[in-house]
């Protein structure tokens, strides 16, 4: 069953493989709309993202494409289009991420599919958009990431190799706002019954992540670039050793960055002209840094977040990703959820970030097997039980 989430109703085919267009139709799936995926007959690349695995299935393709009813279509074959084009004429939505004209090279092209469906939102995905200079060329989240500047304001400092963030970033973030270009579209067509091209890049989202940089950057005609875990606009803000790890500490203000010279028990600091205001504070950062690391060495992490609580300073852990999985919050907040899959048995996943009070989505069915749903979506859209036999028998439809 689908969530009742506030985008119960809302049909969306999803032509997407991988990441960001999975992305996309997960975030959507995962606020209640019906989101069938329609794979190719061996399946969406990251089926075959092996290890790790769970009883063989693969669990990158499980966290991506829960939520979701799957069929696997031979989109070679000219009955698997007019399957595919049946989809669509009643679809509130189509997702794809395919490279430049591959939908217009089927006969599934934007223009095309609006005449039979105007209000049909159709969300293109790639990974430079589909206009500019650029707009025929693949991309890839490395790719994004270093051409929108992540790369460059990501790392430890000055003369370091470049570095990404460990997640892939532009593929996510793309498909977010992939999802969010969806709804509002979908709020426009309810209004007016009109669809519309829903248009976002994995350029784009890298360069959406550069705010506080690109700011910098138009004020002063400098590229900012790397801090380590430091802020560009405030101090400290950043990650300290402790006796024992690491410690996250959000003292920019001055209020906090007096708390935490009461926590310290380093007033001396106070009347150190370096470090008076934050804008001094960010010019002598070098200097600062060690100063703290030399007080906070003194104690384990557990101890400084215990005193860093009572003083109401902003403060956290570092914590790898199984430790964030045990988050009592992380739990609390439903952000670790669970599954019963067909062949992997229980699984795990990452639940909705979004929490609604009167219509709240989740997460409440597994990723599907290659074509599971195929029969029953058929079966929806008028087809009778000798035409899907047929279907499935000379390999147009693929049910594994």
């Amino acid at each position: 069953m689908s969530a009742d989430g506030p985008l119960k109703g809302m049909k969306v085919i999803e032509l997407a493989h991988i990441m960001a267009g999975p992305a996309c139709g997960m975030m959507l799936a995962d606020m209640g709309a019906d989101v069938i995926k329609v794979e190719k007959p061996d399946g969406d690349d990251s089926r075959r993202f092996l290890p790790p695995d769970i009883n063989g299935e693969s669990a990158a393709f499980m966290m991506m494409n829960r939520n979701k009813r799957g069929m696997a279509l031979n989109l070679k074959d000219p009955d698997a289009i007019g399957v595919l084009r049946r989809l669509l004429d009643s679809a509130d939505v189509v997702i794809e991420n395919y490279r430049h004209d591959t939908m217009e090279r089927l006969g599934l092209g934007y223009e095309t599919l609006r005449t039979s469906n105007p209000r049909l939102i159709y969300c293109a995905i790639s990974g430079f958009g589909r206009t500019g200079p650029y707009a025929e060329r693949g991309g890839f989240d490395l790719i994004a990431q270093g051409m929108s500047g992540l790369m460059s304001i990501t790392g430890e400092g000055p003369g370091r190799p470049p570095v990404k963030p460990g997640a892939p970033i532009a593929d996510i973030t793309a498909g977010f706002l992939a999802a969010l270009g969806c709804v509002a579209a979908y709020a426009h067509a309810q209004k007016t019954g009109e669809g519309q091209m829903v248009d976002t890049s994995l350029f784009e989202a890298g360069i959406s992540l550069t705010y506080w940089q690109s700011a910098i950057a138009f004020a002063t005609g400098t590229a900012p670039g790397a801090m380590g875990s430091a802020h560009p606009l405030n101090a400290p803000y950043q990650s300290f050793r402790t006796r024992d790890g690491w410690i996250n500490i959000g003292a920019a203000n001055q209020r906090n960055w007096h708390r935490l010279l009461d926590v310290i028990d380093a007033p001396e600091l106070d009347s150190d002209t370096r470090f008076a205001t934050n804008s001094d504070r960010i010019t002598n950062l070098e200097a600062l840094v060690p100063l703290l690391e030399d007080r906070l060495k003194t104690r384990d992490t557990h101890d400084w977040l215990l005193r860093m609580e009572a003083a109401g300073l902003p403060a956290g852990p570092v914590m790898d990703i199984c430790e964030m999985h045990r988050d009592p919050q992380a739990i609390a907040r439903d952000m670790i959820v669970e599954t019963e899959h067909p062949l992997a048995g229980p699984v795990k996943a990452i639940g909705l970030p979004i929490k609604f009070s009167q219509t709240p989505g989740g997460v409440t069915r597994p990723a599907p097997t290659l074509g599971r749903h195929g029969p029953e979506i058929l079966a929806e859209h008028g087809y009778s039980q000798d035409q899907i036999d047929a279907l499935t028998k000379n390999g147009t439809v693929v049910i594994n």
